[in-house]
């Protein structure tokens, strides 16, 4: 269980990235879903205790993280939105490097720890490339094999699937969802997909903080009876909220959050996630 409690940070110039975050986060895939800016990835950041907040605490299965942080890498792997490489490094040699790094042994072991990661993110074909010679999928699966590294039971991915092809994403959706098991897998996106493709719980993160959280299912239930859909916007002075306008097949698709009908040319339709997003960064409450 990972534990965060009362979590502040706020940088020069007065912006709030962390307003009082509390999460009880079980082992799985546990979903942190905000717009860009929201505070996802100081959030990711302080929980892995690479940054320190300006008040709360974070604890790992007992563990308190910002007190003793060397001890939380042990058992950390993470994933940050970005990182580089060694230009000519090939894939197996940044493995080992990173392995060093991490504390494990360079020996016959670690290298069979590497083997295996290379061939669970189906990199053994190109083991000896540069990474910097990467696809942008394969770039996230060689992060992903990095953040293995010493089988840590706590895994922080920020931002993993952002600037995949959608064949990149469902490759990479299908390894995720093999690694979350008995461990603690925090997965930081602004994609709505992807949340719904790999976690059963969530938090929803807007202006620094957490406007819902929670099972997706029960979430999702609480907008039933309240979703209209139609070609064409709700006249003026309509109390409904307008949640999404988009083009399907050429035409337009209009959402609102209304707890009744916005018009004749509305029909009730079964909400979605995406629903309760939008309406949560409206800043609307549907209970």
């Amino acid at each position: 269980m990972l534990e965060v409690r009362n979590l502040g940070k706020t940088y020069r110039g007065g912006v709030k990235a962390l307003d009082g975050i509390d999460l009880s986060i079980p082992a799985g895939m546990y979903g942190l879903l905000g717009p860009n800016g929201a505070g996802k990835s100081t959030l990711m950041r302080t929980m892995a205790a690479i940054q320190l907040p300006d008040r709360g605490s974070v604890v790992f299965d007992g563990l308190d993280a910002l007190a003793d942080p060397v001890a939380l890498r042990r058992r950390l792997g993470y994933l940050p939105q970005a990182f580089g490489a060694y230009p000519h490094a090939s894939c197996q040699t940044m493995l080992r490097h990173l392995a060093v790094l991490k504390g494990l042994p360079d020996d016959a072991a670690t290298a069979r720890q590497i083997d295996a990661l290379l061939d669970c993110t189906n990199l053994t074909a190109h083991a000896a490339r540069a990474v910097t010679t990467f696809s942008g999928g394969m770039r996230q699966r060689f992060g992903i094999a990095q953040a293995l590294l010493g089988d840590p039971a706590l895994l922080i991915l920020d931002e993993p699937t952002a600037g995949l092809d959608p064949e990149e994403r469902i490759r990479l959706y299908n390894l995720l969802s093999q690694l979350s098991g008995d461990r603690v897998v925090v997965l930081s996106t602004h994609i709505v997909d992807d949340i719904e493709q790999l976690c059963s719980k969530m938090a929803i993160i807007h202006a620094g903080k957490v406007v819902a959280q929670g099972n997706i299912a029960g979430l999702v239930e609480k907008l039933d009876g309240h979703i209209w859909q139609s070609p064409v916007a709700a006249p003026n002075g309509s109390p409904a909220l307008q949640l999404s306008m988009a083009y399907r097949r050429g035409s337009p698709v209009y959402r609102y959050f209304s707890r009744s009908s916005p018009g004749d040319s509305f029909v009730p339709v079964p909400p979605t996630l995406e629903d309760r997003y939008f309406l949560e960064l409206r800043g609307d409450r549907p209970c």
